[in-house]
């Protein structure tokens, strides 16, 4: 009974945490974006646009009214589910979030799986073979990812693995577009294995760095050589009790990474043509689409909190002292 009332305090502490959190975003980017701007409605209108249209535009969308009044409105709206409508095309931008999640959804998943399943098996072949030619090898494959920014591997995926294979006659690889999971699993796959690598190879070297530097640590310590003395092998003294203890800044990292990408992977969706997040944030900003930006910046926040909520849940049972703090 003990424990159950720990977790239900822990996890009311933890949610209502993230959600002070989002009210005290949702107030900074309601007053950044439509208070802060000397007239948000001349912005609306256009430039060429006459006062009459300009008082006309205020009027329409409750602009003149006083910014407590008007982020009332706007808090209301968030808890019924509205984000309000796009002023390019006054379509609903929950719909417009929801029709291009998918893709940033399916982008960010399968990176994920990727980047643990490289950066952590790297990480722990490198720290259990310290100063080896393996420990070397990842260090050097590590410091060349680590360098290399999103974009140009992405360019480089794009010339050797679509371009130049396209030459010569071979179509394994799509250069762009998207493919729904539910329409085909197959070609989804094959539209999305470049920018997963893209995103992994790149995010996995983080992962590979902090598994090694943590399980070395951990190897370390007098509870591992204790069990090593006690006669068990050395792979159960690194996996079952190394890893664990080492995977605790792999957790707060993966949420930080997962969270954020959620929020859209700009680069990567803009340069092989994935209509997801990403690609709709260069475009609300192109076309100065003030409440579909605002949408996305809430419903990016909303992401990387719930992800935070989770790590802070993956602690508690990694460590169930978390609990206790």
């Amino acid at each position: 009974m003990r424990w159950a009332a720990g977790w239900a305090r822990f996890l009311f502490w933890r949610i209502a945490q993230g959600a002070v959190v989002l009210l005290v975003i949702s107030a900074i980017v309601f007053f950044m974006f439509f208070v802060a701007p000397h007239n948000v409605a001349r912005l609306i209108a256009g430039k060429q646009a006459t006062q009459q249209t300009v008082a006309l535009v205020a009027a329409r969308l409750g602009l003149n009214r006083p910014a407590i009044d008007q982020y009332g409105s706007f808090l209301w709206g968030l808890l019924h589910g509205q984000l309000g409508y796009s002023f390019y095309n006054s379509e609903s931008v929950r719909t417009l979030i929801a029709q291009r999640l998918p893709v940033t959804a399916s982008v960010a998943g399968g990176a994920a799986v990727i980047w643990l399943a490289l950066g952590i098996s790297s990480g722990v072949l490198a720290a259990t073979r310290p100063r080896s030619i393996a420990d070397r090898a990842v260090t050097v494959a590590v410091l060349t990812f680590y360098s290399m920014p999103t974009f140009l591997l992405g360019l480089l995926f794009l010339y050797l693995l679509f371009f130049q294979l396209h030459l010569a006659g071979i179509d394994f690889f799509p250069g762009s577009g998207y493919v729904s999971l539910a329409q085909s699993p197959l070609s989804w796959a094959q539209h999305l294995i470049l920018p997963w690598f893209t995103v992994a190879l790149v995010t996995a070297t983080t992962y590979s760095r902090l598994t090694r530097g943590s399980l070395l640590d951990i190897l370390g310590e007098d509870y591992i050589r204790t069990a090593r003395a006690s006669g068990l092998t050395e792979r159960r003294v690194t996996y079952r009790h190394g890893l664990r203890a080492a995977l605790a800044p792999v957790v707060t990292q993966f949420g930080i990474d997962l969270g954020t990408l959620l929020g859209g992977a700009i680069v990567t969706e803009n340069i092989f043509g994935l209509p997801g997040l990403g690609a709709l944030a260069v475009q609300s900003v192109t076309d100065e689409d003030l409440p579909v930006i605002v949408g996305l910046v809430l419903v990016a926040s909303a992401f990387i909190v719930v992800a935070n909520i989770a790590v802070d849940i993956t602690y508690a049972i990694l460590d169930p002292r978390v609990r206790m703090k």
